[in-house]
């Protein structure tokens, strides 16, 4: 079926157009508001000023990512009031919670960049597609977890820790966010379908409604407020997916409306692509393997710092929550950035795919210099707010001054990596997230620990080191061979 640009129901065209041959007059005038402003929001990124368009599309998606970083800490910080088990279980946890986080996330960029580029190729009815069978993905993602979460659980959590304290507060945590992870796995695909085509206020709503519930519900259900029972760390887990499942009711309320949505889907008329599907998945599974390989990098590094004893679990614990309110902003400047990299690819127009990464890259410089500076200055008051021991305060002082080093460098990592996400070259992202991850920073810090813990936290930086280099020598050879193409083009 032809696209005939005007961003109308594609299930539809056919009985459009013979209605449309009856009264030709009433077809031509009815244009909604809603939708006109729709199509201007995609001609945006092929026309408007990128420095204003970038922050524009990304403020929303900052705003929305801080939100959850705040409540990643707040969780944490209620957590760490039941005691230093507490928070070693939602240390242990976490390699779980990054594993829904990659799926999600992976099926996201595949969604968001395959709309992107279809828009910028002036194929919408492809992208109506692209955002149907996403959500036909994010149902079988969901059913992948539950059987996860029911089985894989506690043999997981028996590699790290006997104790039966941690243990049973880690496998209670671990189930209950896998198994009822469809909130945030389907609310990411309607996520992805909006910001795909240049709506970015609506997903930024709906992660700051399931946030701030979260943040609401945690002391309630924790320490058992209000006439709730004290669930303790499990109540953690239940307040989280709670606001998951609230956040994604709004989205599909959302997203299928058709007033003001450029995309307008209707699953009654829905037909499977094999192409469509594999699509997404061709983009979005390297992206979910780079998600991936950070589980498993965090499972490695857990298994080293265990020798180190439960401190050393509980610190990085307490790391890797408060590095996500200076790392999520970037996340959110990244998701505002893919559409505009996405369309204006697929629009062949290499001006303003350079321009985008150019202003990217100075924005997350100046977000992680920030870090950077909190993270050197204020470790200690940083530290405090978890309720910490003397040992773990002080071990938590030279975690956090040693790892923000790499701050600024991942930075830059991260926009080329979404650069190469938005092309659908997910691939070069995941090779640069394995060397990171996995071929430098675990052997890194095998190696560094037997001179102790303190030298451990510079394996990040080394591991940043090299996996820059191999985006930018990545991204020098995309600038030649593709962009170098495009203009040979058209000069011919």
């Amino acid at each position: 079926m032809k696209n005939n640009g005007s961003g109308q129901d594609p299930h539809s065209l056919q009985e459009e157009e013979q209605k449309a041959n009856e009264d030709k007059p009433a077809a031509r005038e009815h244009v909604s508001e809603a939708q006109a402003k729709a199509r201007e929001r995609e001609l945006r990124m092929g026309t408007e000023k990128i420095p204003k368009l970038l922050m524009s599309m990304a403020l929303p998606a900052i705003i929305s990512m801080t939100v959850q970083a705040c409540y990643n800490i707040v969780d944490s910080i209620f957590v760490a009031q039941i005691g230093e088990n507490a928070l070693a279980a939602v240390s242990l946890a976490f390699p779980i919670q990054m594993i829904v986080v990659a799926l999600s996330v992976g099926m996201g960029v595949g969604i968001n960049s395959g709309i992107a580029r279809r828009l910028g190729e002036r194929r919408t009815e492809e992208a109506v597609y692209i955002s149907e069978h996403g959500f036909l993905l994010a149902a079988i993602v969901s059913i992948i977890l539950v059987i996860i979460g029911w089985f894989g659980i506690t043999p997981f959590m028996d590699i790290f820790t006997s104790d039966p304290d941690i243990l049973s507060k880690a496998v209670a945590y671990g189930q209950i966010i896998t198994v009822f992870s469809f909130g945030v796995v389907i609310c990411q695909a309607g996520f992805s379908t909006l910001q795909g085509s240049g709506n970015m206020m609506q997903p930024m709503i709906g992660q700051i409604l399931g946030a701030v519930l979260n943040i609401i519900l945690d002391p309630i259900m924790i320490f058992g407020l209000l006439g709730c029972p004290a669930l303790g760390v499990a109540g953690a887990a239940i307040a989280t997916v709670i606001g998951q499942i609230v956040g994604m009711i709004y989205i599909i309320i959302i997203v299928m409306r058709k007033k003001g949505n450029l995309l307008h889907l209707d699953f009654r008329k829905f037909k499977y692509k094999k192409n469509i599907l594999m699509d997404i998945i061709r983009v979005g599974l390297p992206a979910a393997v780079m998600q991936g390989i950070g589980s498993f990098m965090l499972t490695g590094f857990n298994l080293i710092l265990a020798s180190f004893g439960s401190t050393a679990l509980a610190v990085f614990g307490v790391y890797y929550k408060v590095q996500s309110f200076i790392f999520m902003p970037i996340f959110g400047l990244g998701q505002g950035a893919m559409p505009i990299f996405g369309y204006n690819f697929g629009a062949r127009n290499p001006q303003r795919f350079r321009e985008t990464l150019k202003t990217g890259i100075m924005i997350a410089l100046c977000i992680m210099t920030a870090g950077l500076l909190i993270f050197q200055l204020f470790p200690d008051a940083i530290m405090s707010l978890f309720n910490p021991s003397a040992d773990m305060l002080s071990v938590g002082r030279v975690c956090l001054r040693s790892i923000s080093w790499a701050f600024p460098l991942a930075g830059i990592s991260i926009m080329i990596s979404t650069s190469f996400q938005a092309m659908g070259k997910s691939y070069i992202s995941m090779i640069a997230s394995f060397l990171r991850q996995l071929v430098i920073l675990l052997p890194a810090a095998w190696v560094l620990s037997k001179g102790g813990l303190d030298l451990v936290w510079w394996s990040f930086l080394i591991a940043e080191v090299f996996s820059l280099l191999y985006l930018a020598l990545m991204y020098r050879k995309y600038q030649k061979t593709v962009f170098g193409s495009w203009a040979r083009e058209k000069n011919e």
